[in-house]
């Protein structure tokens, strides 16, 4: 199936999802890569806040799990046309952008590229751990610059059904699939 199509049929779904049940499945997701990934003090994750409107995952629960815990917390930020990596504290300032997202007052670039995790936004993913955003690529090039043994996570109300068509020679896989019910292992490591 083309990404065209997965992206309407994703999006109509999770549209059909209940504020409750966006909570619940939110709830689920985290426990399981909690479970899963048990990050540790003096890591760095690089998280998405979520857009309300596309009721994207609640990633306030990882935020607030990974503050309490001195886990280190970068948010992205779209500043001219690039994806930045903003750090964030429990009393960093936050303004909605022009599309409806919180984001960092600062536009403060961290440079960090060396993230233990980077928790990341979809519409799906297949079981090669190819992904269907929003169509604007950011994350794709923000995944080239990151250091190779960042592991790159998809969370999702939706476990892989369909294969994606049309990947593209410049789209970056995802090393896992975290959802409600699954973490999806997508790494293949040679030695």
């Amino acid at each position: 199936m083309k990404k065209s199509e997965i992206r309407k049929i994703y999006l109509e779904k999770r549209k059909n999802l209940s504020q409750d049940v966006v909570f619940l499945l939110s709830e689920r997701i985290f426990e399981n890569f909690i479970n899963f990934f048990k990050p540790v003090s003096n890591q760095r994750v690089h998280i998405f806040i979520p857009i309300e409107k596309f009721k994207e995952i609640n990633t306030q629960i990882f935020i607030d799990y990974f503050l309490s815990r001195n886990i280190k917390v970068f948010v992205p930020k779209i500043v001219d046309t690039k994806l930045i990596s903003v750090e964030i504290f429990f009393d960093t300032q936050f303004e909605t952008n022009n599309w409806g997202i919180s984001e960092p007052v600062s536009n403060e670039d961290s440079e960090v590229l060396d993230f233990d995790f980077v928790i990341t936004p979809l519409l799906y993913c297949d079981f090669k751990g190819n992904r269907v955003g929003y169509g604007k690529g950011f994350y794709d090039q923000f995944f080239k610059n990151i250091s190779k043994n960042s592991k790159k996570i998809g969370v999702n109300y939706f476990n892989p059904d369909d294969i994606i068509d049309d990947v593209r020679e410049n789209d970056i896989p995802l090393d896992y699939l975290v959802t409600a019910t699954d973490v999806l292992s997508f790494s293949v490591k040679s030695e």
